[in-house]
């Protein structure tokens, strides 16, 4: 965010609001369908969340449920397990946050009609290694039983384990319904009871695109449940590639990054697209756009906004010159970009020296950008083996049209 604000701050401000912008959407959505409670199952904000600016959001949101007749129910999970904000956010009347034993609403409704039990657990740490399920009550007899739980279930790419179970596990309690929450993808699963894990109702960056979403679920009195998901984000991000083998004419290279925008802005159902825009394949124009990166993120800017409530996030280039002789070349710098990539960038000695520069940086940078490289030997090596490859092609560019210039002048 912060690098993205020195050089768009108009973008980052659309990323740096849009969570609470969801949040808000989501109030408006329970009040809109008048549903009779909403359910948070985890990390509602990150744990080193300290401001009471975002307190008192989240109790002025939560109020207007509350004033509207209708129940919130929180559990913490690993993010929020210790924040400040648990301790010092006064909770509006209607809204019950479980702690670190297990507890159940009982909620009568009326004559003629079940009654429901929201079963709820907090985590009491920010690790929780072995599984909650069995400390949870029993499901109750003639009763709607749902039971929220913050869960990485049998784990998940990128999501560290957490309160461990399966989704048999989950079934053989007999609730009608389990509002999972910890993994940012959704998944529904529907075989004998209901688990829904949402996800999360606005992505933060590229490695959460797609649309975000919440779960709108109801339950009859004879068990059957039904679900619809509805979009909250109100910032999409999303991967666009275009290819580029054979374009010989910057304005060809515009007209396939706007075909392509559009194709994006068409497809996305939320208010805002925010695009991470790659270019492959072999062309003329490959140095020249590794040069003129910057005018070539002007013009894809230019296409977004032309497209309509499109952002450009980032711009990788990743193609390369075409090698017209149809064998080996006698262009110097192609024979030069093949005993870089050959003998220079996977040799041993390169990549010590380059793991020291790197290493020598790390300890300069402040704490929260330590990671800037990975966060473990093989996330450093790959990264650094990135950084040089386009850290050579980006020379060799400036060689190439550097050259072309000058023969073009004379």
């Amino acid at each position: 965010m912060r690098s993205l604000a020195l050089r768009n701050p108009e973008l980052a401000d659309l990323i740096g609001s849009a969570t609470r912008q969801a949040f808000s959407s989501i109030i408006d959505l329970c009040l809109d369908e008048r549903v009779d409670a909403l359910l948070v199952a985890g990390d509602l904000y990150d744990g080193d969340q300290t401001s009471m600016k975002t307190a008192r959001f989240l109790a002025g949101e939560l109020g207007r449920l509350s004033k509207a007749g209708i129940r919130t129910f929180l559990i913490r999970g690993n993010h929020d397990a210790l924040s400040r904000i648990s301790k010092e956010l006064v909770l509006p009347d209607l809204v019950k946050l479980f702690g670190g034993r297990p507890e159940h609403v009982l909620i009568d409704r009326g004559p003629g009609e079940k009654p429901v039990a929201i079963h709820g657990l907090s985590f009491s740490q920010a690790t929780a290694p072995e599984s909650l399920l069995p400390k949870y009550r029993p499901a109750i007899p003639d009763t709607i039983n749902i039971g929220m739980m913050h869960t990485s279930l049998g784990g998940a790419e990128g999501h560290d384990v957490y309160a461990p179970c399966s989704p048999a596990d989950l079934i053989a309690t007999g609730f009608n319904y389990w509002a999972l929450g910890h993994i940012h993808k959704r998944s529904v699963i529907e075989n004998g009871g209901t688990i829904v894990m949402p996800g999360m109702p606005q992505g933060r960056d590229i490695n959460e695109d797609g649309p975000k979403s919440v779960t709108l679920v109801s339950i009859a009195d004879d068990g059957t449940v039904s679900i619809e998901e509805r979009p909250t984000s109100r910032a999409e991000f999303t991967r666009v590639s275009v290819n580029a083998e054979g374009i010989t004419e910057w304005s060809g290279l515009a007209e396939a990054i706007s075909a392509a925008l559009r194709q994006a802005r068409d497809t996305s159902v939320s208010p805002e697209l925010v695009v991470r825009l790659t270019l492959s394949g072999a062309t003329p124009l490959a140095w020249r756009m590794r040069r003129d990166s910057d005018l070539l993120m002007t013009e894809a800017e230019e296409r977004a906004a032309q497209a309509g409530a499109t952002w450009i996030e980032k711009l990788d280039i990743g193609c390369t010159p075409p090698n017209t002789h149809g064998g080996p070349s006698t262009d110097p710098l192609h024979e030069l970009r093949a005993l870089i990539g050959a003998a220079i960038l996977g040799s041993d000695g390169y990549e010590t020296a380059l793991e020291s520069i790197a290493a020598n940086l790390q300890t300069q940078l402040p704490a929260d950008l330590r990671d800037l490289f990975g966060t473990d030997e093989a996330d450093t090596r790959a990264a650094l083996s990135r950084i040089a490859r386009e850290g050579a092609d980006d020379v060799l560019a400036r060689l190439q049209t550097g050259s072309a210039s000058t023969s073009e002048s004379a």
